[in-house]
């Protein structure tokens, strides 16, 4: 591990031009990890000259060549994933089996699209005009600006560089500050591994010195953001007005129905797995559990007991680890108080761990609230900490409703042995992803990823779709001479 975080422009490590830096702490126990450079305007300016001529001879590769090269970088992922694995493990405070596991699912989508330069796949088409032929082609947008969020860090690298570069685009990523070295190590291994200089730049710094002037410069072609929706919107305003393509994956509310013929041993397993592995930090986490009135009781009595038998830690025999960042814990702190006020119970957790073992880190219990209106803040705005509601309703319509009263519409689950409920638990969900019988989250990298509503802006990363925001179509027709010689 080294201890100074640069940047990676042009194939070289590079601090920022104002010399400024921050100082990465473990979450794990408050101790500083490393110091990184600190990036403004300047240095996105010198990223995206250098990213603008590398793109031109990157897009003329052929498209099964870039796969070629990807793969190669994929290879390298595979003989370092203990090395990026324990640099993830120590940025985010989570398990070393649950690093490993993200890894090995950054690699699996790095194989994905590495592939997918075998099947940039257009379309050729029949005209209405007699001696014409019709046809689309693909084509690199330019510039790809890739900001990340800090949850599943590797992961959100290659679901952005992987379809970006295939396609034939140079890339800036933005790194999240909350882990920086898990981009940097990337990087390296991605220039280790021979994607040529300039391809890919990797950008350290906070979201207003760093991450602003990438999405409002003139040359960058395509955004592509995963974070809050709040800064989504700023985002999109800001982009919009120079027309650039814009990607949001934002945030989610979502919800986990548990009806009266469920099993409720496996309901209680995925409600715990949804609400609080990865300790709550996941778009996609289970914050909202809606179960029938006449389980109620059974059910909640279950979660409370399984809930207090938690490990917390950042072992490979605990359950969830710290959340990234102190100002993000007080956020939550606060948040529960507040629901408090408003009436709500907690049943078990709701305060920041604080004995020898967690003290120093930024651990929060695992909590679960009940007698929340399901109109009050805490039910409407995303946490992004293991934290979660339980709501009571009479019936299966009366749950469906409570379901997508939400400003939000990215994933949701049903648990039900009943196949006309699941079915229409399926059509009517208000959401990206619709699950039977498991938990709110488990995307696979060949599958679209997205949500609706203030969940993101239709587009879908990653799957096949990711390569519609990475590339432009371009109409093609040739008209034939009937004369032939």
């Amino acid at each position: 591990m080294v201890k100074n975080i640069s940047n990676w422009i042009n194939g070289k490590k590079s601090l920022a031009v104002s010399k400024k830096s921050f100082d990465k702490i473990n979450p794990n126990d408050g101790s500083i990890l490393f110091t990184v450079t600190s990036s403004n305007k300047e240095d996105i300016n010198e990223a995206v000259n250098i990213a603008f001529k590398a793109q031109k001879s990157w897009g003329e590769i052929p498209p099964v060549r870039r796969g070629l090269i990807l793969h190669e970088i994929v290879m390298a992922m595979i003989k370092s994933k203990d090395e990026i694995a324990e640099i993830v493990h120590l940025e985010t405070g989570k398990s070393m089996n649950d690093a490993l596991g993200e890894t090995n699912a950054a690699i699996e989508c790095g194989l994905f699209y590495a592939s997918e330069g075998q099947r940039l796949y257009a379309r050729t088409t029949t005209s209405g005009v007699p001696n014409k032929f019709a046809s689309t082609i693909r084509q690199p947008v330019g510039i790809a600006g890739l900001i990340i969020a800090g949850n599943t860090p590797i992961a959100n690298v290659a679901w952005k560089v992987f379809p970006a570069l295939i396609c034939g685009n140079s890339a800036i990523l933005k790194a999240s500050e909350d882990t920086p070295a898990t981009a940097w190590i990337f990087g390296k291994i991605a220039h280790d591994a021979g994607l040529p200089p300039g391809v890919l730049n990797i950008i350290q710094g906070y979201g207003k010195e760093a991450g602003a002037p990438l999405v409002e410069h003139k040359y960058v072609g395509v955004i592509s953001f995963t974070g809050s929706t709040e800064v989504g919107r700023q985002i999109q305003l800001k982009a919009g007005e120079r027309l650039a393509k814009v990607s949001l994956e934002l945030g989610g509310k979502n919800p986990l129905m548990v009806c009266d013929d469920a099993n409720l041993e496996n309901a209680a397993k995925w409600v715990l797995l949804s609400a609080f592995s990865n300790a709550g930090q996941r778009c996609a986490s289970g914050s909202r559990i809606i179960i029938f009135e006449s389980i109620y009781n059974q059910f909640v009595e279950m979660l409370v007991e399984k809930t207090k038998g938690l490990k917390i830690g950042n072992t490979n025999n605990d359950d969830l680890g710290p959340v990234i960042n102190e100002n993000q814990l007080n956020n939550m702190l606060s948040a529960i108080e507040n629901a408090k006020a408003e009436g709500a119970k907690i049943l078990f957790g709701g305060k920041r761990l604080m004995d020898n073992k967690h003290n120093n880190g930024f651990y929060l219990e695992p909590t679960l609230i009940d007698n929340v209106d399901p109109q009050a803040e805490i039910s409407q705005c995303e946490l992004f900490g293991p934290i979660t509601c339980l709501y009571r309703v009479n019936d299966y319509m009366e749950a469906m409703k409570m379901v997508n009263d939400s400003p939000y519409g990215l994933t949701g689950c049903i648990h039900t042995r009943n196949f006309d409920r699941a079915n229409h638990f399926i059509q009517n969900l208000q959401a990206g992803i619709a699950v039977v019988n498991a938990g709110t989250f488990g995307s696979e990298p060949h599958m679209p990823f997205g949500g609706v509503k203030q969940s993101g802006n239709g587009t879908r990363e990653p799957g096949t779709e990711a390569i519609d925001i990475y590339s432009d179509l371009k109409d093609v027709y040739i008209n034939i001479s009937t004369e032939v010689n």
